[in-house]
């Protein structure tokens, strides 16, 4: 089985994402992990990591092209990323997390250990980043999410609320 989840910085694609391998015995593949990883490896902040990938093409295509090789050559996977559910073309099941930015950003501040005026800061820069990238690179509208199975409110459950639901929908493709 092949599952992707996607959704805006904030939205809980992570935890939903371990909560999904941890039950159904899956391995997360994260897009966001890699991209974290490899500003680390260069000293930089995610944001200045972001500026440099949109002057550079090839930082965000290395990340896709291997989370999309990993993904779709593997069974029993989990691709986390804000692009997995576009990149994943043979994923059994395609979801997409929102919530809203004041509630993003307040997970972000938590989670970061960042005041959360920064927290914005640092989010709407990130997204308007990102969606200019995704545009140029690929063509793909972020807020598009017709190549969606299930869109679900992160703000609305928890994770466990939103592991039932989409176990319900696993169950749902074994029937």
């Amino acid at each position: 089985m092949r599952i992707t989840i996607s959704g805006p910085p904030g939205s809980g694609t992570t935890s939903l994402a371990r909560y999904l391998a941890e039950k159904h015995g899956l391995r997360v593949i994260s897009a966001g992990e890699m991209f974290r990883a490899l500003a680390s490896e260069r000293g930089m902040s995610l944001a200045e990591f972001g500026k440099l990938a949109e002057s550079d093409a090839a930082v965000d295509k290395l990340i896709d092209a291997r989370q999309k090789e990993t993904a779709e050559a593997e069974d029993n996977i989990v691709a986390e990323g804000r692009l997995s559910g576009w990149m994943v073309s043979n994923a059994d099941l395609k979801i997409w997390l929102s919530a809203s930015f004041e509630c993003r950003t307040t997970r972000i501040s938590s989670r970061d250990g960042e005041g959360e005026d920064d927290a914005r800061r640092h989010t709407e820069e990130r997204q308007v980043c990102e969606r200019g990238r995704y545009l140029s690179y690929y063509g793909i509208d972020i807020d598009d999410f017709s190549v969606y199975d299930l869109v679900l409110s992160s703000e609305r459950w928890d994770v466990e609320g939103l592991g039932a639901i989409v176990d319900a929908a696993i169950a749902g493709l074994h029937a």
